[in-house]
């Protein structure tokens, strides 16, 4: 009795064919993706279960019209020095300054509006020029005179302080003026015909949206040209979908109330300009390259003492715009005021993805970090946390996330 050795055996059903073949390879695909992907979409899919939690736990207020445009007006300052503390610390460096520069530049801002009545769109253009400036003195003591950023801002934390209360004299100084107020507090005007919703924000919102689509295809089409690894066709759909379905939600919400805040044009701004600048622009590439490997970096030319020069000039300047935000939302300048802002910002930025050792990070991270304390935040406030176990979870949320940071690296290299 002979074999045919010539019969064919059934070939294996390929993978993603079938009932439950295709659903365990789909999920066994998103499995993998999130593997390889982990520091890039940990935080944000932790910042999705954060806010479905505190939305069920909340009865759904977290999520009314109202109380999503306050989150955005009650996170704007963290966020704005976020961003500015995310490139300081992806260079390798810290600046425990800024919730004082903060206090300091809104001092400035009362002292000459207030005190002085000095046109509004001057004096701004003077705070941002001082925050600018004592930023740069840092960055000169830092960069050119090689002392440790540690210590210079934490002296520069003592003195704007103590220039705040020399400035305001103990007192807390106001009010500032109607125009100004509205860049703090107020909305984008309505236009066009009245519907349910606000026009405006409907129409920045699909704009945003069709940007998300087309910023996601280039950067794919970007990474297969140079034969860099990609997302499977599956998992890059779904993330697509779920980042529009995210910016569509929240671009409803706030069309449902007042409209988008001015406050948010100004950090979408500053999102999308800063963004630009650490993925395309060379002082970016820049910046990663002396917080991953400076002795490398300087071989290959990188003047580093410019690039930390500027990347000091650049928080003062934004810490500068922060002060201002904070004040006019408040409408009043206080010797009190950006206590712990530091501390927010430099925990945004961890939290987002920002490294230790420097030379990882991104601005989009840092905005996802101020997010998810903001959420924090106002969920617990909501449900009626009090603020010693607000503490309490903030910093467990800020451990786990540097831990996660730790295990990511080791993983890596392994």
């Amino acid at each position: 009795m002979s074999t045919d050795v010539t019969a064919k055996t059934p070939a294996p059903a390929p993978p993603g064919k079938g009932g439950s073949a295709a659903a365990g390879g789909l999920w066994q695909l998103m499995l993998d993706g999130l593997r390889r992907n982990m520091r890039q979409y940990g935080m944000l899919i932790a910042l999705g279960l954060i806010v479905a939690l505190f939305a069920v736990w909340s009865d759904g207020d977290l999520l009314l019209p109202r109380n999503v445009s306050n989150l955005v007006l009650q996170n704007s300052y963290i966020l704005i020095l976020a961003i500015g503390m995310m490139l300081v610390i992806i260079s390798g460096h810290i600046d425990l300054s800024v919730g004082s520069l903060t206090a300091f530049t809104g001092a400035m801002a009362a002292v000459l509006m207030v005190e002085n009545d000095l046109p509004w769109p001057v004096a701004v253009l003077l705070c941002l020029a001082i925050g600018a400036a004592a930023g740069a003195a840092q960055g000169f003591f830092i960069a050119y005179l090689g002392i440790p950023s540690f210590i210079v801002t934490l002296a520069g934390m003592l003195l704007f302080r103590g220039l705040t209360e020399i400035f305001l004299e103990g007192q807390t100084l106001g009010p500032f003026p109607k125009d100004l107020q509205k860049v703090a507090n107020g909305f984008l005007p309505e236009v066009g015909p009245e519907t349910n919703y606000h026009n405006l924000t409907l129409l920045l919102g699909f704009a945003l949206i069709a940007f998300v689509i087309y910023q996601e295809v280039r950067d794919r089409k970007r990474q297969h040209e140079f034969a860099l690894e990609v997302l499977p066709a599956k998992l890059f759909l779904l993330k697509l979908v779920a980042l529009v379905s995210a910016v569509l939600v929240v671009t409803l919400l706030l069309a449902s109330y007042k409209g988008a805040p001015i406050v948010l044009l100004i950090l979408g701004v500053l999102v999308v300009g800063f963004g630009y600048l650490m993925r395309n622009a060379i002082i970016g590439r820049h910046i990663y390259a002396i917080g991953g490997n400076l002795p490398a970096a300087k071989l290959s030319g990188v003047k580093d003492k410019k690039v930390t020069f500027l990347v000091f000039l650049n928080m003062g300047m934004l810490a500068a715009l922060a002060g201002l935000v904070f004040a006019a939302r408040f409408n009043a300048a206080s010797p009190k005021a950006g206590l712990n802002f530091e501390l927010e910002a430099i925990a945004a930025s961890f939290i987002g993805g920002a490294s230790m050792s420097g030379g990882v990070g991104t601005v989009l991270g840092a905005i996802i970090g101020g997010l998810v304390l903001g959420v924090l935040n106002n969920g617990m406030n909501l449900v009626g946390i009090g603020t010693d176990w607000q503490q309490v979870i903030k910093g467990a949320v800020l451990l786990a996330a540097v831990g996660f940071d730790v295990w990511n690296k080791r993983r890596v290299g392994s």
